[in-house]
């Protein structure tokens, strides 16, 4: 890749970041297992990627909110109740989502050469719990959708990332888990990006959305990146 203009990479953060997939499950699983029914985790993670999108693209809501009927709307479509309480603590769930094992050291070299930001589909305060388990690495600037009062793929959320870096749209290069949240948006913006292809039970998509967006490049881990870059620029 060739990397001599590039300033700055934006990331998505659950999913690329973070390993939602597993701490989405972790949460789900026992909420789901209750009246000794066996949901196979590639229907949990299904069913939340259609219910969240679903979500998201109405008037807007708080992203615990997004999480709590989600996880009650997916107990609905199985026939298991799932009350308001259980909801909120799936929410609150996420701010145990742990990084994936090489995303810390990855965004670490990555910052001795290149500017940091994320915009994340989050609400701030999760955020700030989220921000601790990254605690080494340093962003310019976070995007949220509570922010914006937008989810992506708004273009919105991505024009707003332009404009507090400060650069043009090609000394900036955006990183995603989610071809349907990050790269058909960045596509069709004119951004550079790079899809991190995580393996999953459900692959090319995992709890998102399925997309059908062409990525500029594709890795299957923050450490690829960081390698294609070096390569780059080498």
């Amino acid at each position: 890749m060739p990397s001599e203009s590039i300033r700055l990479i934006t990331f998505d953060c659950y999913g690329t970041l973070i390993d939602w997939e597993n701490g989405m499950l972790a949460a789900l699983r026992p909420l789901l297992s209750r009246e000794g029914r066996k949901v196979p985790d590639l229907q949990i993670l299904e069913l939340y990627g259609q219910i969240e999108a679903e979500l998201e693209s109405g008037s807007y809501l708080p992203y615990r909110q997004v999480l709590a009927q989600s996880a009650q709307e997916i107990g609905r479509r199985l026939a298991v109740e799932i009350s308001t309480e259980d909801g909120r603590a799936f929410a609150e769930s996420l701010t145990r989502w742990n990084p994936f094992i090489d995303t810390i050291a990855a965004l670490q070299s990555l910052a001795t050469r290149f500017r940091l930001g994320i915009i994340s589909n989050v609400d701030d305060d999760l955020f700030i719990e989220t921000r601790k388990k990254l605690a080494l690495v340093e962003f310019d600037f976070v995007v949220t959708a509570q922010q914006m009062q937008s989810y992506k793929p708004s273009h919105r959320n991505f024009e707003e990332a332009i404009r507090r870096s400060g650069l043009s749209k090609d000394q900036i290069l955006h990183a995603g888990q989610s071809l349907y949240h990050d790269i058909a948006p960045a596509n069709a913006l004119g951004i550079r990006n790079v899809w991190v292809n995580r393996p999953s039970i459900r692959p090319g998509s995992g709890a998102a959305r399925p997309g059908t967006a062409t990525p500029n490049y594709e890795v299957r881990n923050l450490a690829e990146l960081s390698a294609l870059l070096s390569a780059g620029s080498a």
